[in-house]
C-alpha cells in the first residue's frame, strides 16, 4: 500500500513547524512535500535589523532542505488548488507548470501587504514584507543619506533626509527605531548642512504606538522613540503620495523620498480563491485547524481564522506566536487524520512579547513582567536566539560586531525599486522582467522610491489576475511575541 502523501503550501511559521513536527511524528510513514517559492524559511522578527545593516541577509533565513531532511522541497508559487482532484496547481520558478497530488493539505500560505485606496500608495511606497524590500530599504536610505550630504539644495537635503513610516504596530515600530539609529550613525561620517539631522516620521491613525499591546509598552515604546527623536503622530496617516512626497490627513505636506508602508497585513488570495467559508478573507477552520467538510483539508496561520479557545466567539489574531503554535497543532492532528496519535484542539495563552527599538533598549513584558532599557533588551535578543530554527551562533556574533565595530553603510545595488513593488502578491520574491519585458528604463537607481514602469506593469498585471496565487515564504506578522515558541 502507497503511503499518504501530504502537502503544505507556504513555509512560513506555520508551515515551517507543521513539515518539522510532521516528519517526526510520521517517521518515514508519509510522504511529505513542502511548497515554497524560496528555499529557506524567513525569521520575519529580524528583518528591521537587516534594513539596518546590523544582520546580513543570511543570518535570518534558514535554509528548508538543511533543516528538513525527511520533508521534500519543491521551490514554486501555488496558483490553485482543485480539493475534488486532490491536488495543487502552481508554477515554478522558471516559469514551468506542476501538479502536486495530495491525501492531505495543509494551508499555510500566510499574508501579503495590506493596501488602502490613498492616491498614489501603491506607486510610490514600499512595503516590509520580505528580505528584498529589507535590502532595498538598506541600499534606498543609505542613498539618500549620501546624497543629502553632497546636496547644495537645502530643500532636496531636507526631502532626502526626511523618512515616512506609515503604521505603529511591530513592524512600523522597529523600522522607525532601527533607521533613526543608522542614518545617525551615516551622518557623523557624513555630515548634512549645519543645523539638519535625520528625520524619521511614524504615522498611524491609532491614538497610540503598539495599539495591540498592553499600554505599559506602549507607553515605553514611545518614550523611546521620542527621546531618539523619531516624530510621532499617532491619529495621522497619509491622504495622497507623489514622487516627492506625502500630504498628511492633517493637512501638512512633507517633502520626502522614502515613504515605507508598514500599515499591516491580509490573509493571502489563495485561501478566498478556494470557495470555502471565510471570515475576513481567513479560512473558516474547527479548533482542531480543521476545515468543516474537508477531512483532508487543513489551514494554520495567517490563512486560517481559528476559534480561540480563551475568548469564545473570537478568532486568534493573525500574529507569529500563534502561526508557530498552530504549526505544531496542525501537524499533530494530519498525523491522526491518518492513525498516528490523537487529534489535539488549539489553545493558546500569551506569555509575554517583546519588542526590539535598537541599541540596547528594547519593550518587553515576559509571563506578565514589564521590562525596559537594558534589561528589555536582554530578554529581547535572548528571546530571538532560543527562537530561531538556526543561525543563532552567526546572529550572536553579527551582534557582537555591531557592539565594537562601526556599522558598514554601502550600497550593494542588488534590489531595484520596481523589483518590490507595494502592489505584488509575492514580497518575499524580487520581481525579475519575464521574456517579453524589457528592464525598466524609469528607475535607472537601484533604490529610487519613485514610480517606475516596471512597478505599473506589475501592478496592473496584479490587480488583472495575470499573476498565479501563491504560497508566502514569510507567512506570518514582521514581529513575534515573546511567546512565539518555547525557549
Amino acid at each position: 500500500m502507497s503511503r499518504p502523501r501530504i502537502v503544505i503550501v507556504g513555509a512560513g511559521f506555520a508551515g515551517y513547524r507543521a513539515a518539522r513536527t510532521l516528519s517526526r511524528l510520521t517517521r518515514d510513514k508519509a510522504d511529505i512535500t513542502l511548497l515554497n517559492p524560496t528555499d529557506y524559511f524567513l525569521y520575519l522578527p529580524l528583518l528591521p535589523q537587516v534594513a539596518a545593516g546590523i544582520l546580513e541577509p543570511r543570518r535570518v533565513t534558514v535554509s528548508l532542505s538543511g533543516t528538513l531532511p525527511q520533508v521534500r522541497l519543491v521551490l514554486g508559487e501555488a496558483g490553485s488548488v482543485d480539493l475534488d482532484g486532490h491536488t495543487v496547481h502552481y508554477t515554478g520558478p522558471e516559469g514551468d507548470a506542476g501538479t502536486l497530488p495530495f491525501d492531505r493539505l495543509v494551508l499555510a500560505a500566510g499574508s501579503v501587504n495590506k493596501l488602502l485606496p490613498i492616491p498614489g500608495v501603491a506607486e510610490h511606497a514600499h512595503g516590509f514584507r520580505g528580505l528584498p524590500e529589507a535590502l532595498y530599504l538598506r541600499d534606498h536610505v543609505t542613498r539618500q543619506v549620501e546624497l543629502a550630504a553632497a546636496a547644495d539644495d537645502p530643500k532636496s537635503c531636507a526631502a532626502r533626509c526626511t523618512f515616512v513610516v506609515v503604521g505603529a504596530g511591530y513592524t512600523g515600530t522597529e523600522v522607525a527605531a532601527q533607521g533613526q539609529l543608522f542614518t545617525d550613525a551615516q551622518v557623523r561620517k557624513h555630515p548634512l548642512r549645519a543645523g539638519m539631522r535625520p528625520r524619521w516620521l511614524l504615522l498611524d491613525i491609532a491614538d497610540r504606538v503598539l495599539p495591540e499591546l498592553d499600554e505599559r509598552l506602549s507607553r515605553t515604546a514611545d518614550r523611546v522613540l521620542r527621546e531618539r527623536g523619531v516624530e510621532v503622530r499617532m491619529g495621522t496617516s497619509v491622504k495622497e503620495a507623489t514622487h516627492g512626497g506625502v500630504l498628511l490627513t492633517d493637512g501638512e505636506s512633507v517633502d520626502t523620498r522614502t515613504l515605507v508602508w508598514c500599515v499591516g497585513v491580509r490573509p493571502d488570495p489563495l485561501a478566498e480563491s478556494l470557495g470555502l467559508p471565510l471570515e475576513r478573507g481567513r479560512l473558516l477552520v474547527d479548533p482542531h485547524l480543521q476545515v468543516p467538510g474537508r477531512p483532508e483539508l487543513f489551514a494554520a496561520g495567517d490563512a486560517a481564522a481559528v476559534p480561540d479557545l480563551e475568548k469564545p466567539g473570537e478568532y486568534t489574531p493573525m500574529t507569529a506566536q500563534h502561526a508557530w503554535r498552530q504549526g505544531k497543532a496542525v501537524a499533530h492532528n494530519v498525523a491522526a487524520s491518518l492513525g498516528l496519535g490523537e487529534r489535539r484542539a488549539y489553545r493558546h495563552r500569551d506569555m509575554g512579547f517583546v519588542v526590539d527599538l535598537g541599541g540596547v533598549k528594547a519593550a518587553a513584558n515576559p509571563l506578565g513582567i514589564h521590562l525596559s532599557g537594558i534589561a528589555a533588551g536582554a530578554v529581547t535578543r535572548g528571546y530571538h536566539l532560543a527562537a530561531m530554527p538556526g543561525n543563532r551562533v552567526r546572529v550572536a556574533a553579527d551582534w557582537l560586531l555591531d557592539a565594537v565595530l562601526p556599522r558598514q553603510a554601502v550600497q550593494l545595488g542588488l534590489v531595484r525599486s520596481w523589483s518590490v513593488p507595494l502592489d505584488t502578491a509575492s514580497p518575499e520574491l524580487a520581481r525579475t522582467p519575464g521574456p517579453s519585458e524589457k528592464l525598466p528604463s524609469a528607475a535607472p537607481n537601484p533604490g529610487e522610491s519613485g514610480s517606475s514602469s516596471g512597478r505599473e506593469a506589475e501592478s496592473a498585471r496584479s490587480r488583472a489576475g495575470g499573476e498565479p496565487r501563491k504560497s508566502r515564504a514569510g507567512g506570518e506578522p514582521a514581529k513575534s511575541p515573546a511567546g512565539g515558541e518555547p525557549a
